[in-house]
């Protein structure tokens, strides 16, 4: 394998049973996904789904939470699996970092926020004392807009949620991680700090080189901020590649309904698509049909949409999982 690859996702499906021992069955919340981040190039890498397009169920198997049931996540030429040493965790985990949606419930109530950081610090071996735990903590609130002073002794509702999520960011980046991962980071801060969130992230990329996976269900902030974008509808990657193709002129029927979400005229610039549209905004029926999983609302379906997975065909500078690609 390529010593290049920073994060190499090969092939990876997750199935749940749903349903009794007897009369359940499995379902795939993700299914068969494949792509990397190069190590030299950090970039932001955009994971974007509705509710139930298995976007959480993938974070959990990057971050090590939860095993694929098929294919491989390698992490700097290392299959993550394979991971089960707890000093090997903690030093992965020093790598990868998590952000997570609610900020408020990573840290809590009774304890002051600047103790968090220290101990992150301290845990992971990049401060041996309070006072050098200090310094690292500034070092890493600074890079966020805040510092240790204004924080001092101070608790987490005594804070805005906006303070509190670059908190969050300050406090994933103590380890001085080479990836980020960030799941619906933007979607419980309030609208008004929203840009100030996802432009932390573009600061993170292009002054401290750290790769960022964003997963969310707004592509006004996808688009704005993302390098490359996966659509995920189901469990399947349907659309994949540069966000200004992938957005700008989607080739999947599903990428092109949520683009004709968009009100005309349409947007000139990424500022004015962050003011537009969000996933949430399209009403998506449960796929649990065989074949293609928008084959009940896709205006150009045919019949062997419905009999089988279409493939992953490359077209237009980017992949798109439909038939109307395929030979």
């Amino acid at each position: 394998m390529s010593n290049t690859k920073l994060l190499d996702v090969r092939h990876v499906s997750r199935s749940f049973r749903v349903g009794g021992l007897l009369s359940g069955v499995n379902m795939m919340a993700v299914n068969d996904l494949t792509f990397s981040l190069d190590k030299d190039k950090p970039e932001i890498f955009t994971i974007a789904g509705e509710s139930g397009s298995g976007k959480t169920t993938l974070s959990r198997m990057l971050l090590r939470d939860l095993d694929p049931t098929l294919g491989e996540v390698f992490f700097e030429g290392r299959d993550v699996s394979a991971i089960k040493k707890r000093n090997e965790f903690t030093a992965f985990m020093q790598k990868v970092q998590p952000v997570f949606q609610n900020p408020f419930e990573t840290f809590n109530p009774l304890r002051r926020v600047e103790e968090y950081l220290f101990d992150t610090a301290i845990n992971f071996g990049i401060a041996k004392d309070k006072k050098s735990a200090m310094e690292e903590a500034d070092r890493a609130l600074h890079l966020v807009g805040l510092s240790l002073e204004e924080l001092s002794r101070r608790y987490p509702h005594e804070l805005s949620g906006g303070q509190i999520q670059r908190i969050s960011v300050a406090r994933a980046l103590i380890s001085k991680p080479s990836l980020i991962l960030a799941d619906e980071p933007v979607s419980m801060v309030d609208a008004s700090l929203r840009m100030t969130i996802v432009n932390l992230f573009k600061k993170l990329r292009d002054e401290e080189k750290v790769s960022i996976i964003y997963i969310t269900h707004d592509l006004a902030t996808a688009y704005y901020i993302s390098d490359r974008i996966a659509v995920m509808l189901r469990g399947y990657v349907v659309e994949m590649g540069p966000v200004e193709k992938v957005l700008g002129s989607p080739l999947h029927p599903y990428t092109q309904l949520l683009k004709e979400s968009v009100p005309s005229p349409e947007p000139e610039n990424k500022e004015d698509w962050a003011k537009r549209i969000g996933l949430s905004t399209i009403e998506v029926k449960e796929y649990s049909r065989q074949g293609c999983k928008f084959a009940g609302r896709c205006p150009k379906v045919t019949e062997r949409c419905k009999q089988a997975d279409p493939p992953d065909v490359e077209a237009e500078g980017r992949t798109v999982k439909c038939y109307l690609y395929s030979n």
